[in-house]
């Protein structure tokens, strides 16, 4: 015979609602341990076996949360993502990764994919050609919440986490203007990301209250590659503008810098010094660090973005898109 057993009936035996039983059986840690002992043993006496297909059918919870980033090769998305299952394990979550491989194309098969899963909510850092939003707009109307962190939209009321990167850029040229530099290049991100325009204008602040010197030539673009990077020192070369320090989208960036110059022939943080975003493990053991990189808190960056989320997940109501600013700081490197 066929069991008809379903969350219904353990929720009416024990007199508490389907959203409790649900998040018990999922060992949802906001739901009481008794509650939880009791469910599960009712469950289990009952011999209750979960209907996935019921689940999107009926539209109830799947625990199941999606994240988009542009690629696992950076350390700062890695971190994030530890830190999220983390604090998602306890709470009966399963994470599904996507990367977008910097890819617009992708990201929207990642939304595609999440929609078809119907997860409970899906968390985001841009692509960095996104030029389009109307798949999230979409996927948000379909009823599954997104939160950016990061990289987040442009132009679009949205639910959204992301560092104090202007502000972390303004310490910068702060602190490089303290030790007597005033001639200092920008090696950029993609224009159309706002983490770049952010870094942007923190610099152009940093160049107007510091008084210090710069030019369109000093500021470049790249797209986030090696031999993008070495075009513009190879421009540095030739033009025999090389500014004194130069400032980078990333410590990737920076890493990519420090190879450019030695390939023509310049010795980083001596022909040039370098200061970078993002203070990432592997450049503390590099023989010849950048002198300074802004700590953006990926950790806390992740843990806000999943908070907001899960706070739109469990809301019965319909929230304003909100906000929220992580604070940064400088970490010096002390010369040898």
């Amino acid at each position: 015979m066929k069991n008809n057993v379903s969350i219904k009936t353990i929720a009416d035996k024990l007199q508490i609602s389907m959203s409790t039983v649900s998040r018990a059986l999922h060992g949802n840690t906001r739901i009481g341990l008794k509650t939880r002992e009791k469910v599960n043993e009712l469950a289990k006496e009952l011999h209750y076996v979960p209907n996935p297909g019921n689940v999107y059918l009926q539209g109830k919870q799947t625990y199941e949360i999606g994240i988009i980033v542009p690629a696992l090769k950076e350390e700062f998305f890695v971190k994030i993502i530890d830190v999220l299952e983390n604090e998602l394990r306890p709470l009966g979550y399963h994470l599904h990764i996507f990367q977008s491989q910097e890819n617009e194309d992708c990201q929207i098969r990642a939304l595609d994919y999440f929609k078809k899963m119907r997860v409970d909510g899906i968390l985001c850092s841009l692509a960095s050609n996104t030029k389009r939003y109307d798949k999230f707009l979409e996927v948000e109307e379909f009823g599954i919440p997104i939160v950016f962190f990061d990289r987040t939209p442009r132009g679009i009321s949205s639910f959204s986490v992301k560092s104090n990167t202007e502000g972390g850029a303004l310490k910068v040229m702060e602190f490089l203007k303290n030790k007597g530099i005033n001639k200092v290049a920008l090696i950029n991100g993609p224009a159309n990301l706002d983490t770049s325009g952010d870094r942007l204008n923190g610099y152009l602040m940093g160049v107007e209250k510091f008084r210090m010197e710069s030019s369109p030539s000093l500021i470049k673009s790249v797209a986030l590659t090696p031999e993008s990077v070495l075009e513009v020192v190879k421009e540095f070369v030739s033009a025999k503008c090389l500014p004194e320090a130069v400032f980078t989208f990333n410590d990737y960036i920076a890493l990519y810098l420090m190879k450019a110059m030695k390939n023509l022939g310049l010795e980083p943080n001596k022909d040039m010094l370098i200061a970078s975003y993002g203070n990432l493990p592997f450049i503390s053991h590099l023989e010849n660090p950048p002198i300074v990189s802004v700590e953006q808190f990926p950790e806390r960056l992740g843990l806000s973005a999943l908070e907001m989320l899960l706070k739109r997940i469990d809301s019965e109501e319909p929230m304003k898109p909100h906000f929220k600013m992580i604070d940064t700081e400088l970490v010096i490197y002390p010369r040898g």
